[in-house]
């Protein structure tokens, strides 16, 4: 059997195989970046869906529009992106199956093989996966614990001439890391002297626990060169795939082609409870509810981390988002960690994966704080804890 070109080379997510572990109630994991149970706001969902599918069935299980559904698109453009200092017209808004179809149909729009994409390191090993079966030649930019550095990253670009930049500037995955006010000028800048396309991913943004929101990459865009990628799975659910797409109109419309040949259009219902989920004015008070939810479960695993890990074991306090990214001494592997706290039923995941550069990030490794409760966070660092502390007395 002939396998793409595209396709060699590529391996799974780490992620998605994690997944795997979970069948066993037994695994404590600190894997994946899924939001908890208890944020998920059920009973509104539930009510909604009632009242969609009473009065607009007959629109609703029918097919729709490519760019989506006309009410969501609508929300976006008067709640959602002036709450973000960003104002556009229906034709700069694209409604997507997920934020990972708006960078695979970007990819599809933009992305010759060869063409160079610029990726933050570590980055999202999702993405990274997309860029490489797009075959674009990744190139990274080093991500310092206060973000990007400004005169690294336009080094890069001046050496690279890259088609586009993929960032993830607040709260990022896998590192927490959040981009400062005058790198994402920089950003913005550059995108604009070199013609450079910028994505910008902000699905974790809205889930921050302390300090000032700070502004996105695309108000200080002069160039129409950036564009927003907005997801709703962090924050209203992640199964029901909904994301949208802001940003240059004719760049939109070949996105708009691609979807065509992808899905159609995205599923309507879902579309629609988010749509009313923002018009019934939820979501500020939702958002405070979980953000306030995850500061706290982000507390109790610093506390157990502050307790039960070594000094030598290098990490910050997450001001928001759902990962606290940790480093070990070099010559320390945390797939062999992975491996050995599997055994004593605790899982995360190891950073090698979000690395682009070979060998790089090996011994790194990323703890979810969202989706287990708090006395299994305690116990599961505490289990850590104990392995870390075992295998640094067998070197």
């Amino acid at each position: 059997m002939q396998i793409a070109e595209r396709m060699k080379g590529v391996s799974g997510s780490a992620i998605r195989e994690l997944f795997k572990l979970l069948g066993d109630p037994a695994i404590i994991s600190f894997g994946g970046g899924n939001p908890s149970k208890a944020c998920f706001p059920k009973e509104e969902i539930r009510q909604i869906t009632d009242d969609l599918l009473r009065e607009k069935s007959d629109i609703l299980l029918q097919y729709g529009a490519t760019e989506g559904y006309m009410p969501l698109r609508r929300a976006y453009l008067d709640y959602i992106l002036p709450s973000n200092g960003l104002h556009g017209e229906l034709e700069n808004v694209l409604a997507l199956t997920g934020s990972m179809q708006g960078l695979d149909l970007l990819c599809k729009a933009v992305i010759n093989p060869g063409d160079v994409v610029l990726v933050e390191e570590p980055s999202f090993l999702g993405a990274l996966q997309t860029f490489h079966v797009a075959q674009a030649k990744l190139v990274t930019v080093p991500l310092h614990e206060d973000g990007l550095h400004v005169d690294e990253l336009e080094a890069i670009v001046k050496e690279h001439h890259p088609v586009m930049f993929y960032t993830i500037p607040t709260f990022q995955n896998p590192s927490g890391y959040v981009t400062g006010v005058e790198a994402r000028k920089a950003i913005a800048r550059l995108a604009a002297e070199y013609d450079m396309l910028v994505i910008e991913d902000d699905p974790y943004a809205s889930l921050r626990f302390t300090g000032e929101k700070l502004p996105t990459i695309k108000s200080f865009d002069t160039s129409d060169n950036v564009i927003v990628l907005t997801s709703f799975s962090k924050t209203i659910s992640p199964g029901l795939r909904v994301a949208l797409c802001y940003g240059n109109k004719e760049l939109i419309r070949k996105m708009t082609i691609a979807k065509q040949g992808s899905d159609t259009h995205s599923p309507n219902l879902n579309q629609a409870i988010v749509a009313e989920f923002i018009n019934r004015g939820m979501m500020d008070k939702h958002i405070e509810f979980i953000s306030g939810v995850y500061a706290k479960s982000a507390g109790v695993m610093i506390d157990a981390m502050n307790e039960y890990f070594p000094e030598f074991v290098k990490y910050q306090a997450p001001v928001g988002g759902l990962f606290i990214w940790c480093t070990l001494p070099e010559g320390w592997d945390a797939e062999d960690l992975f491996r050995r706290a599997v055994e004593r039923k605790v899982a995360f995941v190891p950073g090698a994966p979000f690395h682009t550069n070979e060998g790089a990030g090996k011994n790194t490794f990323r703890l979810n704080f969202s989706a287990e409760p708090e006395e299994r966070i305690r116990e599961g660092i505490k289990r850590l804890g104990e392995l870390i502390r075992e295998m640094a007395a067998e070197k």
